[in-house]
């Protein structure tokens, strides 16, 4: 068995191509090839947080993975990363535990931010004008580094909570090579950017359909649980295109379950994102157009990383006087 910790699993990530990955393991879990039972989860509220366990199978696939991954907001005011966890993969055939990555989370939010691009890439207007970010924490600096894979935009305008938080971000995401703008006010992210980008663990919606312009793409991806929501319903039911990561586990969280549970979206106006990619090319007809993507995080994509990571570590040549970790 080998045991991975964050240093090398952070080296290896380097060599992957990380949106092909993501992408044939969405394709494969619209196919219907996948086996990912309903997501369990702990809840917790003094302190907010909340524990996900995600795992599955790929048919006919070497391996299957347990994930378990948590995130304790206040953390941070601790001098803690509001993100743990750990990935455990294992031989099908036998169920023996074949490598240990202690990621500490940062495989979860890699492989969400690289879902982000893959939305981005199918489903954003050709010509981005600007980016607009709700939040302003480790996911909201990822997708918009992801981003650069799929847009040469680098204007930005970043909304939060906390004007602290905005100057930081500001000030990372400026010596990454982009143009930021801060903001409190949720419209002026609305009213500016064509592609946007939710990732709070916000349970109030933060954008309504009054304060968006025609021809926007919008990425949910913060409201993973039932409680959450970041979007007006009424965006969703206005949209083009609604698209999830997982029909069936959007249905139960995520955006899209308040829309069809306030009775405005119907389950047969959505299509996967596993679909989408297939089809290949943009899937909106026009930059006219409003789309949304829903990513409420398919085990299917810590499937496919935990594979790639582990398969790269193995083919990784270490130095003379480094050993590998082999337990």
């Amino acid at each position: 068995m080998q045991v991975l910790g964050i240093d090398e699993i952070r080296e290896v990530l380097s060599s992957i191509d990380l949106m092909r990955v993501i992408e044939e393991g969405f394709q494969d879990f619209t196919a219907g090839k996948v086996v990912v039972p309903p997501v369990g989860e702990l809840l917790f509220e003094e302190p907010p947080g909340e524990v996900h366990i995600k795992y599955g199978y790929i048919r006919g696939d070497r391996y299957y993975v347990i994930k378990i991954a948590s995130g304790f907001y206040d953390n941070p005011r601790l001098g803690l990363p509001s993100s743990h966890g750990m990935m455990l993969l294992f031989e099908q055939k036998t169920g023996t535990l074949v490598a240990i990555l202690l990621e500490g989370g940062y495989l979860t939010d890699v492989r969400t931010a690289v879902a982000g691009a893959i939305a981005a890439k199918y489903l954003a207007p050709e010509r981005v004008r600007r980016i607009g970010i709700f939040g302003t924490g480790v996911q909201a600096r990822l997708q918009l580094r992801h981003l650069k894979e799929v847009t040469d935009c680098t204007d930005v305008v970043v909304w939060g909570r906390r004007r602290e938080a905005l100057d930081r971000y500001r000030d990372d995401m400026e010596r990454a090579g982009f143009r930021v703008e801060t903001t409190r006010d949720a419209a002026q992210v609305g009213a500016s950017a064509n592609l946007i980008v939710t990732c709070t663990p916000s349970k109030e919606p933060l954008l309504a359909l009054g304060q968006l312009p025609g021809g926007v793409h919008i990425t949910a991806v913060g409201s993973d649980t039932a409680e959450k929501q970041e979007l007006d319903p009424a965006i969703l039911a206005r949209a083009d295109l609604v698209v999830a990561d997982s029909r069936a586990q959007c249905l139960e969280r995520g955006e899209i379950s308040h829309a069809v549970r306030a009775g405005i979206l119907a389950e047969s106006q959505l299509r996967e994102l596993g679909e989408v990619i297939r089809d290949g090319g943009r899937a909106r007809s026009s930059d006219e157009q409003v789309t949304v993507a829903d990513l409420t995080g398919v085990a299917v994509q810590d499937i496919q990383i935990a594979k790639a990571v582990f398969e790269a570590s193995t083919r990784r040549v270490p130095d003379d006087d480094e050993q590998l970790p082999f337990y």
